[in-house]
């Protein structure tokens, strides 16, 4: 890992950010959200899934969606590839290219619980999930991003990615019965785990979060490789 390499990748993707009005927009997407839900239950305790429903829009929309429209960017500049091929490690291009990401996460995710007042999230075990939930997204971004071709593809990859597993209280709501087996799959979700953790009070579904963290990583990282080796 060679910092002066990450502080450079970091320092270019701050300058794209800043250049870029759709990545500008999406932290204010969550604290809108959250000033809306704030209203409609004004003077009362907001539900932690009215949390983990901010939450998930964050990760969504912020993380996976801005890492993968600033790969997505230099993927149709054609410099990307460049950068993958440079003496810059795996990890110097990951750490370097996330910086940017995480910093306007944390930025938005903390305004917007603020927003919202809920205290449950102040805790060891909420806190542990809520890094990695970031986790999860971040790679899952990564490794779509890296295959993204251009900046237009990506509004096509993340939607699926908001829909199942940012929105997923929300889908929840629908009114789908325990038996049912789109039920039982969604509940196998990250964010479901973390609201049946706050739940159970019980670490077992930090876990299965762990696994799905897992997963995106390995995820990620033969997106990486396949992109080193394609001409």
């Amino acid at each position: 890992m060679h910092l002066q390499r990450i502080h450079a990748i970091f320092e270019k993707d701050m300058k794209d950010f800043m250049k870029n009005t759709m990545m500008l927009l999406m932290p204010i997407v969550p604290i809108i959200l959250a000033f809306f839900y704030r209203q409609m239950g004004l003077g009362e305790e907001m539900p932690v899934m009215m949390g983990y429903i901010i939450v998930g829009v964050t990760y969504s929309a912020v993380t996976a969606n801005c890492i993968m429209a600033m790969m997505a960017e230099e993927n149709e500049k054609k410099t990307l590839r460049g950068l993958i091929m440079s003496p810059a490690s795996f990890l110097d291009v990951i750490i370097g290219k996330s910086l940017v990401t995480g910093f306007m996460t944390l930025i938005t995710l903390v305004l917007s619980l603020l927003i919202l007042g809920i205290d449950s999230f102040l805790n060891t075990r909420a806190i542990l999930g809520l890094v990695l939930l970031f986790l999860f997204f971040l790679f899952l971004g990564i490794g779509v991003g890296l295959f993204a071709k251009s900046i237009s593809t990506v509004s096509v990859y993340v939607m699926p990615i908001m829909f199942l597993f940012g929105f997923t209280p929300m889908i929840e709501l629908m009114g789908l019965s325990e038996d049912n087996l789109v039920k039982k799959i969604l509940d196998l979700f990250p964010i479901s785990q973390l609201i049946e953790m706050h739940d159970s009070a019980s670490w077992l579904p930090l876990g299965m979060v762990g696994i799905w963290v897992v997963a995106a990583a390995l995820f990620m990282y033969v997106c990486f490789i396949k992109t080193r080796q394609d001409d």
